[in-house]
């Protein structure tokens, strides 16, 4: 998490890119564009190879916040456009020492065009990085972002309105710390969902801090601070939604904790959106279609949810309900230990396996704040963090303070879909 647009009732596009493979007629890509209405630890691991048959197909379901956000509109996409880029020729390495299927990017700016997201696929992920194989991804899937829409209000309380901090989602310009997927099986895109526009104010039983936004601010300020996304995706003859999310920090914010309790109703809106017992029935997405996830649907959670059940600043209570909701289950996927147990961390954290960031803040410097959370329906067979050991293959590409990537991690886990 690096940290460092129109109004807010523009109308928000959805630019879904289905490449070369989703129209073999086609050498160029086919963009859509659709309006819109209105306890790791106390966790048990995830038996990986028992029980589960390890013959035949695997998908590999990864996350990855790459830190590839830039100060200013378009400049990613201007970045991209050539494969000279260090910090994204280590992201791109990561990629392709870990090869996933599907892999949601956090943090990569938005643009309409999918010019960034087609720059790194074609510059980066296509060539070889420090000796790795190429990774092809014939479809991507990218969307607007919340982040750096003006809500022409004060939301921060600092009696100025405007800046990265009074936007719909916080942002210097519109689409600053978007999301972008890759796949490598066709994306269903006239099936999506996203749910850019759904109000705070909307959810049933919210956290929403009515004493610090008044009656006008909350009828324009809407939950999610990026997007959520429902992707699916067609892997042989079954579909798999992917849910993709990427809620706000749960701190920057004053008394009133108004970025801890929008983590925490984001997350909570995530496991909603899953089905249990009626929960989501209130959602709404940007076509105007109410309702959660159809029961009995195979998906996966992915994501950088910015919470960590056991440490950090965020509510746990949302993580932990989402870790245990029935409907999937938790890998836990962990960083390889070596026989010495070596620190890990800037702080020097001792045997934080499950950890997924170094935010190099004391003691709490490395958390678990990325996931990969499958449905119930789609066994596990391994799963892991890929955060190489000083000394090990790979390890320059994580270490040093800011790393030469990200101080986030790749998460993966591979499915028998």
């Amino acid at each position: 998490m690096r940290k460092l647009i129109r109004t807010a009732a523009a109308a928000a596009t959805v630019a879904a890119l289905a490449l070369a493979g989703a129209v073999p007629a086609l050498a160029h890509p086919v963009i859509e564009a659709r309006h819109s209405t209105v306890q790791p630890n106390r966790a048990a691991p995830m038996p990986y190879a028992q029980g589960v048959d390890s013959v035949g197909p695997s998908l590999r379901v990864a996350t990855f916040n790459a830190s590839l956000n830039r100060p200013q509109a378009g400049q990613l996409a201007t970045d991209l456009a050539s494969p000279l880029d260090a910090q994204a020729r280590s992201v791109a390495e990561i990629v392709q020492r870990n090869a996933p299927d599907v892999l949601l990017l956090n943090e990569f700016d938005y643009d309409a065009d999918g010019a960034a997201a087609q720059g790194f696929r074609d510059n980066y992920l296509a060539r070889s990085q420090g000796g790795q194989s190429p990774v092809d991804y014939p479809y991507m899937y990218v969307a607007p972002s919340n982040t750096g829409i003006p809500s022409g209000a004060d939301l921060d309380g600092d009696g100025i309105v405007g800046g990265p901090a009074d936007a719909l989602g916080y942002g210097d310009f519109e689409g600053q710390y978007g999301m972008v997927l890759y796949s490598k099986h066709p994306i269903d895109t006239a099936n999506v969902r996203t749910f850019q526009n759904f109000l705070w104010k909307d959810m049933p039983d919210s956290q929403l801090p009515t004493e610090h936004y008044d009656k006008l601010v909350r009828g324009v300020l809407r939950l999610p601070s990026k997007s959520l996304w429902d992707v699916p995706v067609t892997v042989g003859g079954k579909t798999i939604h992917v849910i993709a999310a990427h809620p706000t920090p749960p701190v920057f914010d004053g008394p009133e904790k108004r970025n801890k309790a929008r983590n925490h109703d984001e997350i909570r809106m995530i496991n909603d959106y899953l089905g249990a017992d009626g929960a989501g029935d209130y959602i709404y997405d940007d076509e105007g279609k109410t309702g959660a996830l159809e029961a009995g649907n195979d998906f996966v959670v992915l994501g950088d949810l910015n919470s960590d059940a056991d440490a950090g600043d965020s509510s746990p209570e949302a993580i932990t309900a989402l870790r245990e909701n029935p409907l999937l289950q938790d890998p836990l996927p962990a960083a390889q230990q070596g026989a010495n147990h070596p620190r890990r961390g800037v702080a020097g954290i001792n045997n934080n396996g499950l950890g997924t960031a170094d935010f190099g803040r004391g003691s709490a410097g490395v958390l678990r704040v990325d996931y990969v959370l499958p449905s119930v329906t789609l066994p596990v067979r391994n799963a892991g963090v890929y955060w190489p050991e000083a000394g090990q293959d790979g390890a320059e590409l994580v270490s040093g303070w800011p790393p030469t990537s990200s101080d986030h991690r790749l998460v993966w886990v591979d499915l028998k879909p």
